[in-house]
């Protein structure tokens, strides 16, 4: 069958760590798997010798290996190594991958499998490949759907420009996963040690003055713009570019519930909240500043609004049905096109101006005193209302460079729209399906230690996420959130689906509301305990604000700190 001996000297896992060195990834994020053993030999002996390598972290669980690399890429925006066990292992991570895709984060996400299933020359790579491992074309075939680029290394030779390769596709507009199938034979192959190029940052692409000048001739002439934006904020200066572009020109911004991160500080006067209903009839010109699906149900077309697109990368390719209604398109990088637009703003009609001035200014007085008054309602409810949660946490966090991380659902509008950031890459929202909160917090955490991170969860989304694994990363690297559950006992969406849906049905006649029941649930806050954690649970309003008090303090020493919070609705 096959020769077992370990050929010493450098083979594929050297070629494979060498790659990711050249590629400039600070982590290699492994849920572990047999096929890595030489990825493993090479860090050990580059440890041994003093060799530069990125830090390995050792992570239980699939979707904390790729979460983690999302939370990290979503603040330093450049590609990292993941490595996943088999088509399985990748199968696992799937949902955190395609989380990825749709927050527009750079990695590289290998996995492996044997080619030769014992039959080849060299070392056995093992029964269990022939066994239940492989997949028939390849796990690179089942990774094709959600990532941008997914192929196989055909050999070791190849392996590190591969790597790179991947990582410059990964890296550029629209940045997302990029996926390369390493077969194990490859890894226990001889590499004759050529090394990968460094690679380096994307270069900019830019609107002509061509371009440009039209649209700042619209924005001149426009009587009611409104800028419309879901993930500016995720172009390295394009929340700072934002601020600039809506204050030189006056106009209001609205921040959808599709937004994805924080894009524009929400106490700012020109944020005009998150509904964009009220423009659909009033606006003359709408500017979609990386915008992927403003209007729902996507046929809802403004009334007489010229509608400009700003972004890259206009037309997604991973958005299966995408309605933007462009008469105009601005496509290169973001930042630089907001300041374009920004430095002519020149020659405005005052009076327009200031009419639409007074407008936004009444509507963000109106605003706040809603706010206002919706926390104080909160405050003197029975019971600890989500709103009280929310006004909590921005007072505690007040000045402390904070960070949320959001994976809630029914309480997301009530998250932003009380927690108030204010700050770039103060906010974001766990893309792609529930179960990846803590994970993606982590990563956050990983690339801003010096900041505190919180995340805000429902209790649905925490029974989804791989907590066990979530929390020994967090103790092993020494990664401490905030996690403050939103627990209401319920699976409030689906319910409120069903009672949508079926008005008058039997569920509404009977009570029998299926899969949506969570109060069997034991104590959410006690699964930490086991960690050494700092735990509260919170029913009444008098204890809140103490206890997340104390939590914080407890992050602030190095420990994550679970409050679960019995919110009334």
């Amino acid at each position: 069958m096959t020769d077992i001996t370990n050929t010493p000297g450098a083979d594929g896992g050297d070629a494979l760590v060498t790659a990711f060195n050249a590629v400039g990834a600070d982590y290699i994020f492994c849920s572990s798997g047999s096929e890595w053993a030489p990825v493993w030999e090479s860090l050990a002996r580059r440890h041994r010798d003093g060799l530069p390598c990125p830090q390995y972290l050792d992570l239980t669980h699939e979707t904390v290996a790729v979460g983690m690399a999302t939370g990290y890429g979503l603040v330093e925006r450049r590609p990292q190594g993941v490595l996943l066990h088999a088509a399985p292992g990748l199968l696992q991570g799937s949902m955190a991958v395609h989380g990825a895709l749709l927050a527009g984060v750079p990695m590289v996400v290998s996995s492996s499998e044997s080619t030769t299933y014992g039959d080849g020359p060299g070392q056995d790579p093992g029964g269990q490949w022939y066994r239940n491992l492989s997949v028939v074309g390849g796990p690179h075939q089942i990774a094709q759907p959600f990532t941008k680029w997914s192929n196989e290394a055909a050999s070791v030779h190849t392996l590190p420009t591969m790597v790179t390769r991947a990582a410059e596709l990964a890296w550029r507009a629209p940045a997302g996963p990029a996926y390369l199938n390493v077969p194990l034979e490859i890894l226990l192959e001889e590499w004759d040690g050529r090394e990968a190029k460094p690679i380096v940052r994307p270069g900019s692409t830019h609107s002509s003055p061509e371009e440009v000048d039209p649209v700042a001739q619209l924005i001149r002439e426009a009587e009611n713009p409104v800028i419309v934006t879901e993930t500016a904020g995720r172009e390295a200066g394009g929340f700072e570019a934002l601020v600039a572009f809506a204050e030189a020109w006056n106009i209001p911004v609205v921040e959808p519930d599709s937004a994805v991160c924080g894009n524009f500080p929400r106490t700012h006067p020109l944020h005009a909240g998150s509904d964009i209903g009220p423009w659909m009839d009033e606006a003359d010109l709408i500017l979609l500043v990386n915008c992927r699906a403003p209007f729902y149900p996507p046929s809802r077309r403004p009334s007489k609004a010229t509608i400009v697109v700003i972004d890259e990368v206009p037309q997604r390719p991973h958005v299966v049905y995408q309605v933007l209604f462009a008469d105009r398109y601005l496509e290169g990088n973001v930042a630089n096109t907001l300041r374009q637009l920004a430095k002519r703003a020149k020659d405005l009609d005052e009076a327009a101006v200031a009419v639409r001035r007074a407008a936004q200014e009444q509507r963000h007085a109106d605003e706040q005193a809603a706010i206002a008054a919706a926390e104080t309602k909160a405050a003197q409810a029975e019971g600890v209302d989500p709103v009280l949660v929310a006004a909590t946490l921005r007072k505690l966090l007040d000045g402390q460079g904070g960070i949320v991380v959001d994976e809630t659902i029914t309480h997301s509008r009530v998250v932003k729209r009380h927690v108030q950031t204010a700050d770039p890459d103060s906010y974001f929202y766990v893309q792609g399906g529930l179960g990846q909160g803590i994970a993606v917090a982590l990563g956050v955490k990983l690339a801003a230690r010096e900041r505190p991170v919180v995340l805000t969860i429902g209790d649905g989304a925490f029974t989804y996420n791989p907590v066990i694994p979530s929390y020994d990363a967090s103790n092993a690297y020494e990664l401490p959130l905030l996690i403050v559950v939103f627990n209401n006992r319920v699976y409030k969406s689906m319910n409120m689906n069903h009672r949508r849906f079926y008005p008058e049905g039997a569920a509404a006649d009977t009570g029998e509301w299926l899969g949506t029941d969570l109060h069997r649930l034991p104590r959410l806050a006690a699964f930490a305990e086991p960690f050494g954690m700092h735990t509260e649970t919170v029913d009444v309003p008098e204890a809140l604000a103490p206890a997340l008090e104390r939590a914080l303090k407890a992050v602030a020493e190095g420990t994550t700190a679970v409050v679960d919070v019995l919110v009334t609705r």
